[in-house]
């Protein structure tokens, strides 16, 4: 396995701590960005330092989730837990049962899959707040049944590199009625069950590999938590008085240039 430099350590940190919160995809730019570095993938090396952007999540909404946790534990409230769960888990089955073929599969690390899906979630990022919406609803807690597995089914199309796991779910959560602000909320709530199941897959399964690379996944977690957080904090202020369309401009400006370095290769 290649050995990693510190400086494309602490790249792949900050991309990843930055693109897992904005809705650009962090698989996306992490496949580009490997690419550029060494021509291939480290799917073990992406998959450690989401332990740092887990870590971003837990300290921004660590009022939320003591909230949620007390809800359940003593205020007998179920409805927002329950609905977390429900959006968790079609993505949770799929991405444990089809883990080995995500991993192996030439169609996860392509660069023409990353290109298609950054045009084709961008194009709707772009239009989304014309297009129609179910009735308005305040909040996570306040979603049906339903709607939170609609949002869940949405989050297994971000298995693909390019759709992003944050832009699927908040583009549903506003289809959804949720508001631009809240959609961006419930949709880091609802990450958390599956980050937490990764990073136990990784931990049991790949033991060897952390004990291995130790200083360069500290590093990485670092700069991952660090950018995390600022990413969060950043879209949160700005999706209060903002839709998606600036990042879905953003989407489709890369995939045309991806295009086009593509082709000159």
């Amino acid at each position: 396995m290649k050995t990693m430099h510190t400086l494309e350590i602490i790249i792949l940190g900050a991309i990843q701590g930055l693109t897992e919160f904005i809705p650009i995809s962090s698989s996306g730019h992490l496949v580009i960005a490997q690419n550029f570095f060494s021509g291939a993938s480290n799917h073990l090396y992406l998959e450690f330092i989401n332990i740092g952007t887990i870590l971003a999540l837990l300290v921004y909404f660590r009022k939320k989730i003591s909230d949620i946790v007390r809800d359940v534990m003593i205020n007998k409230r179920y409805q927002l837990a329950v609905n977390i769960l429900l959006t968790a888990i079609p993505a949770g089955l799929v991405g444990f049962f089809a883990a080995h073929f995500i991993e192996s599969s030439a169609f996860f690390g392509s660069l023409i899959t990353v290109m298609i899906s950054l045009a084709v979630v961008g194009l709707i990022m772009v239009v989304l707040e014309k297009l129609p919406k179910a009735s308005a609803v305040k909040d996570g807690e306040s979603l049906g049944k339903k709607r939170a597995i609609i949002i869940g089914l949405a989050q297994i199309l971000a298995l693909i590199p390019g759709v992003s796991r944050s832009g699927s779910t908040i583009i549903t959560g506003r289809l959804a009625g949720l508001s631009p602000s809240s959609s961006a909320e419930y949709s880091f709530l609802a990450s958390l069950p599956i980050m937490f199941g990764v990073t136990l897959k990784i931990f049991i399964s790949d033991t060897d590999y952390m004990m291995a690379n130790m200083q360069a996944l500290i590093l990485g977690n670092l700069v991952a938590f660090i950018t995390g957080i600022i990413a969060i904090g950043f879209l949160m202020r700005y999706l209060s008085t903002h839709s998606l369309a600036i990042f879905g401009w953003y989407r489709i400006g890369l995939s045309a240039i991806l295009a086009l370095v593509l082709l000159l290769q």
